[in-house]
């Protein structure tokens, strides 16, 4: 009975979804995605990974509604995806954002605004907190197409959050980024799913993924071969750590003689390592680029207050309307 509760309530549902490409004569060429079983949690950050042609992407394109499944089930808000209302409530980044290069990044996110029937205070209240939130504000007038891949990536996330999606799909989203960046978009998808958003990473870096997913699947060939808590997959249990203090010489021989005397096995002692992203962010910290003439992207910390659930002059929270 609490199965059957779980998968009511699921933002996606895929029972044998299925996908088989098939050439003009309408001969099978490819089985994309193989009669896979997967559900995503309101509220959850689920991983999609996979290796290349693994069939993440036809199963990212079936959800959004941008193919149809050949044989099996799939429901988005207990409806199909290709629902306009369910595709409202979504938001998308794609690998490779193909923007228009004519547009500047204003333009290009009151252009994506104006698709989900946005109020022009509303709209003109998000763009200029989603550009402040990806450090363009400087660049608000700049042709998207003069755009480094980073700045591009930045625009590309900010479009997929301007309609304050409930089910944000994002494929790469920390391709192009710096790591401070990386860090800022990590730190927004945290922000999102405390916010009761569900979120859907697909990625080669898994070491993001690993920072802020739940749950992952892991496909090959079509297939899902692994399906899991993160915690519950990468947790050693034949191992058992324990962090102290720093010690003298003597009182970690000490311990070492108890615990072989204990258990009959060598203990190995080491010191714990900061990650580089960590080591990283700790460096550049106190060395802020130039505010008054960035060449790039702008120093920019804070998540844009509409994301955060927080509202803005001219705009009502969710709870106000």
């Amino acid at each position: 009975m609490e199965q059957n509760a779980e998968q009511a309530q699921a933002v996606i549902r895929a029972g044998k979804l299925t996908k088989v490409f098939r050439d003009f004569w309408r001969r099978p060429v490819v089985s994309a995605v193989k009669a896979v079983d997967f559900t995503v949690k309101p509220g959850e950050i689920f991983g999609l990974l996979g290796p290349n042609g693994s069939g993440k992407s036809t199963t990212l394109r079936m959800v959004l509604g941008l193919l149809k499944p050949s044989s099996g089930k799939l429901e988005v808000f207990g409806k199909e995806p290709q629902d306009i209302q369910t595709k409202s409530r979504i938001g998308y980044l794609p690998e490779e954002s193909h923007l228009y290069p004519f547009l500047t990044a204003g333009e290009t996110l009151k252009f994506y605004g104006s698709l989900f029937d946005l109020d022009a205070s509303t709209l003109k209240s998000r763009v200029q907190q989603l550009l402040e939130m990806t450090g363009l504000t400087h660049a608000s007038e700049r042709r998207v197409g003069e755009f480094s891949k980073g700045m591009l990536r930045r625009i590309g996330l900010a479009q997929a959050l301007v309609n304050d999606p409930e089910l944000v799909i994002l494929d790469e989203p920390t391709s192009g980024l710096d790591p401070v960046g990386c860090r800022q978009v990590k730190d927004l998808i945290l922000t999102l799913a405390k916010r009761g958003k569900t979120i859907i990473i697909s990625s080669h870096l898994l070491a993001d993924v690993e920072s802020v997913c739940q749950r992952v699947i892991i496909m090959n060939n079509g297939k899902i071969i692994v399906e899991g808590r993160l915690n519950e997959l990468l947790e050693n249990e034949a191992l058992i750590r324990f962090c102290l203090p720093a010690a003298s010489a003597d009182q970690v021989r000490a311990i070492k003689e108890f615990l072989l005397r204990q258990t009959g096995s060598a203990a190995l002692v080491d010191h714990p390592r900061k990650t580089l992203e960590q080591f990283f962010l700790e460096t550049v910290a106190g060395v802020k680029p130039d505010a008054k003439a960035p060449s790039g992207v702008a120093y920019a910390e804070k998540i844009a207050p509409f994301l955060a659930g927080q509202g803005f002059a001219g705009e009502k929270t969710p709870c106000e309307k």
